[in-house]
């Protein structure tokens, strides 16, 4: 089957010309004790058989400096495309914006407002001084990813996706849904996102791991959710390596594993069907 890893870090050894200046202050660590560089990143994929991936950028360890996702992707255009992260409050956003599509081949925005390091959740990626920059990002055709959690700020997520239809939003990780505390229940609330036909969801390990332990239940949460994302067409999967402790080779197949109940077109879609739409880029 097609695989195009749609969530992967890479971190550069040259810390001179790649200086870390992490969002909130605090590196992630798995940035510093299990680094992988672009090369090293190749080399994951070669194993395992991926051939195009997309480079998101570090953001707790290189904040808003897009330098080394830049970087690799000029290096290497035939396997990676890139993420960049930008602040949507800065006056100067849009401009820059435009700037690393048109001058750097930029493929996507995303916007850290939660995290391990931020465990806040935070509401800015939505206030008025943002209007700006999600209006030049629906004008750039660019994919917006979203790290943030659901339940603090979904309504704010959804007043966006209704101001501006015209951009395609990937809600990373699906938003950290709470599937351990009751699969059906977590499924239906995610399942009602897709009312906005300009969501995405990217599954990752910190959605599959949880499926995984729930065994026989995890379709409780997949079917509804898979049904109303379109059988599967707004879903894309994405490693997350290396912030996930395993292998790329394992978190192929812990993926494979948990949606192995579903049909095979919605698999498809999962592993590299989405990814094209998202990323028009990935389709060459």
């Amino acid at each position: 089957m097609d695989i195009i890893d749609t969530h992967c870090h890479v971190i550069a050894d040259d810390r001179e010309r790649y200086p870390w200046s992490p969002i909130g202050g605090k590196a992630s660590a798995w940035a510093a004790s299990r680094p992988v560089t672009a090369e090293g990143m190749i080399a994951h994929m070669d194993e395992t058989g991926i051939q195009r991936s997309v480079l998101v950028q570090a953001t707790t360890a290189y904040g808003y400096d897009n330098s080394y996702v830049l970087d690799s992707r000029t290096a290497h255009p035939d396997r990676f495309i890139a993420v960049g992260t930008f602040d949507p409050l800065a006056p100067d956003a849009p401009a820059r914006l435009a700037a690393a599509v048109s001058g750097r081949g930029l493929a996507g925005v995303r916007l850290f407002t939660s995290g391990s390091t931020v465990p806040t959740q935070g509401e800015w990626f939505a206030a008025p001084e943002s209007y700006a920059f999600w209006e030049a990002a629906t004008e750039l055709d660019v994919t917006v990813c979203l790290q943030m959690r659901l339940g603090p700020a979904t309504r704010q997520l959804t007043e966006l996706l209704e101001r501006y239809p015209g951009v395609r939003v990937l809600l990373d990780h699906i938003g950290y849904p709470d599937i351990a505390a009751g699969p059906a229940r977590a499924g239906k609330e995610v399942a009602q996102l897709a009312a906005h036909p300009n969501l995405y969801l990217k599954l990752t390990h910190r959605n599959l791991e949880p499926l995984r332990a729930v065994g026989e239940e995890a379709i409780e949460f997949l079917t509804p959710v898979v049904d109303a994302f379109g059988a599967g067409r707004r879903i894309a999967w994405g490693s997350n390596l290396p912030a996930a402790e395993q292998s790329l080779t394992e978190l192929v197949g812990l993926a494979r594993t948990v949606l192995a109940p579903l049909p095979g077109t919605a698999r498809r879609e999962i592993f590299a069907g989405t990814a094209r739409r998202l990323y028009p880029a990935l389709a060459g």
